[in-house]
């Protein structure tokens, strides 16, 4: 769990090349308190943003591009491992510098812990590890491909 004080906060968690990208969510009261990841899509379409933290990381964003299609074959996510057909699961891609991006295939709308929590709750069981789990795996995203470093450094 994190705090985020202000709109400036906020922005602030995202490299600055994507700053310019961001639009925060007007549902979004400050101080935010988060408790695994917050996600919202550009009100224009076309973009979703995370901001998330690893344990003892710094709050940490992407700006993510989405493809839009739809598939008629069964996608699984890379985060939450959730699967489905259609535009739920596709292609989201991030800029890695000017000339390249690098995607991951996810929950379009990022909606990972409410399926964690759905499955969750049918089983009878925690949801904690699998969200303790998706926030590695998106911490790794962007560590690993985004070349991000997840303590807050040089942002």
């Amino acid at each position: 769990m994190f705090k985020l004080d202000s709109e400036a906060a906020l922005l602030k968690a995202f490299r600055p090349k994507d700053r310019t990208h961001v639009e925060v969510s007007p549902d979004f009261t400050f101080p935010l308190t988060v408790h695994d990841y917050v996600a919202w899509p550009h009100p224009g379409g076309g973009r979703v943003f995370v901001v998330f933290a690893t344990k003892g990381g710094a709050p940490t964003g992407i700006a993510f591009e989405t493809n839009g299609g739809s598939s008629s074959v069964p996608q699984m996510c890379s985060w939450c491992h959730s699967s489905a057909v259609g535009t739920s699961v596709g292609l989201l891609t991030a800029t890695l510098n000017s000339n390249k991006r690098v995607g991951v295939m996810v929950c379009a709308d990022l909606s990972c812990a409410n399926k964690i929590e759905e499955q969750a709750n049918l089983g009878g069981y925690s949801p904690r590890p699998a969200m303790e789990k998706l926030i590695e795996r998106m911490g790794r995203f962007a560590s690993d491909a985004l070349s991000i470093d997840l303590s807050g450094a040089g942002r």
